[in-house]
């Protein structure tokens, strides 16, 4: 049960008045930063002029960047850890709403710099030494101009940001706020009311019948609904491939990676890797359909675990030791900074709390710790997310210590490497110290669950993005009928020919909001592939190789993700890391057979 936030010692919550010790000073910092936003237009025309007035232009919007960044790390995390506290909420909206001015004043930098003349460019660089630490901004414009559009149209684009985008906004308070799903009857005999929020939960029962109950009252939900998330998806689509084509990109699928700095290619390839190793995913469901006890595995069966609970408790001091210990072998700068991290500088939130949000993640800025939220209850998941989320928070303390604020912020492309490499560690160290079989089959269930939901659903999530996308620009209607269509046929196939493939998953796009955040899902799948990889020389090579890890992490936004991850020895042009990791799932696959059996 949460508790309320008062009752938690101050140990285990962050402290925000680091950030500004009082709403004066967040207020201070607010007006300073109108006034900054509102003296920027001084730069339009003479931006160009030398390279001192070049300077001066980036600096100032660095500097303004900058203090949004830490109004806003205040004000959100202000708000995740109370959802009910109306002023946070509000603090929220003014700082989004002060981003939105700041684009819209600074509207022509970006047109500014592309149009520079290369040699033009070169010449600022030898006048003015200083500009030098934003020749990766300005090549990021200049990358840009193919894609640019009039300065009219670039200052209508700038007004219209906070006006674009808002079907994920629609499509999470439908789901979460007006829809009702019904009531089922739980494990322990008593009706309680389903909702997005604990249908995961009752998905992972040990009772058949339960999953059942909760799988079959969503979807008819869902099904009720189908044509309004539709029509949301199929205007959100919409969006998305018209200014794609404004743009002057091939497709939508192209503009995003050309954002990300990689291509379509990339992309596709992942989807071609994983379609030729669906056969090591069918040998997972029938290896769960056989430890299960069930003559037909359906879809509302694959949550369930198929190991034994773990009785294993950790309280948070516990979790700290267990990650400490993993992250020891990076060597002294990382250990010793995520030790004071966690247990002096205050970086973590620790335990559920009334009104405090959901789930784990790492936010923060370079004028901030790296913080962490967690809801933390004591289990080995919980220990696991710390070590993940301790993975971001290291890469963002090395990014913003070794790079300039403007180049330190690493793209969504390898966002999750570091994270996914420490709970990768994490498991391993606790499979080489188990004592029992039974530990054994918790931690490789765990392994498996993790591959196959990050590897393989991810991959699948991608590849009905990008037909979706394709359909729409070929002027095909996204209705709920092709939509359900082109989704049932992927699972069919990522599932394969034994597992039962229930009419009502046809509906479970409706449910998934990533598919309102354009392409980002198919960067869980790289990441886990690049995450394996490193892993895999961590434990073979051992401190020959660490240095070039921690080289990577010290990238930060310097270079391009891709050039980053070669810093690692990582090259994603190259499908065998993909393969690696379906390798490593295969490979768990059967550690968990072989033990299993024996047991028989």
């Amino acid at each position: 049960m949460a508790l309320d936030r008062q009752a938690i010692d101050a140990k285990y919550k962050w402290d925000l008045t680091i950030v500004y010790p009082d709403e004066a000073a967040f207020d201070a910092d607010f007006a300073e930063t109108e006034a900054m936003i509102a003296a920027f237009p001084k730069h339009e025309g003479v931006m160009k002029e030398s390279g001192e007035q070049l300077l001066s232009a980036l600096s100032d919007l660095v500097k303004a960047q900058g203090k949004i960044q830490k109004l806003w790390a205040y004000s959100y995390l202000g708000f995740a850890v109370d959802n009910s506290d109306n002023s946070a909420q509000a603090r929220v909206a003014r700082v989004r709403s002060l981003a939105v001015s700041l684009d819209s004043a600074a509207w022509f930098v970006s047109p500014s710099l592309i149009s520079l003349d290369g040699k033009r460019v070169e010449k600022m660089y030898a006048e003015c030494k200083g500009l030098e630490s934003f020749r990766r901004m300005i090549d990021g414009a200049q990358r840009e101009k193919p894609h640019t559009l009039s300065d009219e149209c670039e200052k209508l684009m700038a007004k219209l940001g906070d006006a674009l985008d808002s079907h994920g906004d629609i499509q999470g308070i439908f789901s979460n706020s007006d829809i009702t799903f019904g009531k089922i009857r739980g494990e322990d005999g008593k009706l309680c009311e389903l909702n997005e929020a604990n249908y995961i939960t009752h998905l992972m029962s040990a009772d058949r019948g339960v999953r059942r109950r909760a799988f079959k009252t969503l979807y008819k939900t869902y099904k009720q609904f189908s044509n309004t998330f539709a029509t949301i998806y199929n205007a959100y689509v919409k969006e998305q491939c018209t200014l794609a084509s404004a743009r002057g990109h091939e497709s939508s699928l192209a503009a995003s990676t050309f954002r990300d700095e990689v291509t379509p290619v990339i992309y596709n390839s992942l989807i071609e890797s994983v379609n030729r190793a669906l056969p090591v995913l069918y040998d997972y469901y029938d290896l769960k359909r056989e430890v299960l006890g069930v003559d037909k595995l359906h879809l509302y069966d694959v949550y369930a675990s198929i190991a034994p609970a773990s009785e294993a408790k950790y309280s948070y001091e516990e979790a700290v030791r267990e990650v400490l210990d993993t992250v020891r072998v990076f060597g002294e700068e990382y250990y010793s900074t995520m030790k004071a991290g966690l247990l002096e500088r205050g970086w973590v939130d620790v335990y559920p709390t009334k009104g405090k949000r959901g789930g784990a993640f790492s936010a923060g800025c370079p004028y901030t710790e790296p913080y962490i939220l967690l809801n933390y209850t004591d289990t080995y998941n919980d220990v696991s997310t710390l070590a993940h989320e301790g993975g971001h928070s290291m890469h963002s303390y090395f990014s913003r210590k070794y790079n300039e604020p403007h180049n330190s912020g690493y793209t969504i492309f390898v966002a999750e490497v570091a994270s996914t490499v420490n709970e990768l560690l994490f498991a391993h160290k606790k499979l080489r110290e188990c004592e029992s079989d039974t530990e054994k089959l918790y931690i490789l269930d765990k392994l498996m669950e993790t591959y196959k939901a990050t590897l393989f659903r991810q991959t699948m999530f991608a590849e009905f993005e990008r037909d979706a996308h394709a359909a729409c620009e070929r002027g095909e209607p996204l209705t709920a009928g092709t939509i359900s269509t082109l989704y049932k046929g992927l699972v069919d196939k990522y599932f394969g020919p034994k597992v039962v493939s229930d009419e009502e998953i046809s509906y479970e796009w409706a449910r998934i909001p990533h598919f309102y955040s354009a392409f980002y899902v198919y960067k869980y799948a790289t990441c886990i592939s690049a995450a394996s990889a490193i892993v895999k020389r961590i434990e073979e090579e051992g401190e020959g190789y660490v240095g070039q890890y921690i080289e990577f992490l010290k990238c930060g936004g310097s270079m391009s993700p891709l050039d980053s991850l070669k810093v690692a020895g990582i090259d994603m042009t190259d499908p065998g890391v993909v393969l690696g990791a379906i390798e490593d799932f295969r490979h768990t696959i059967s550690s968990f057979r072989e033990i299993y059996s024996k047991g028989k």
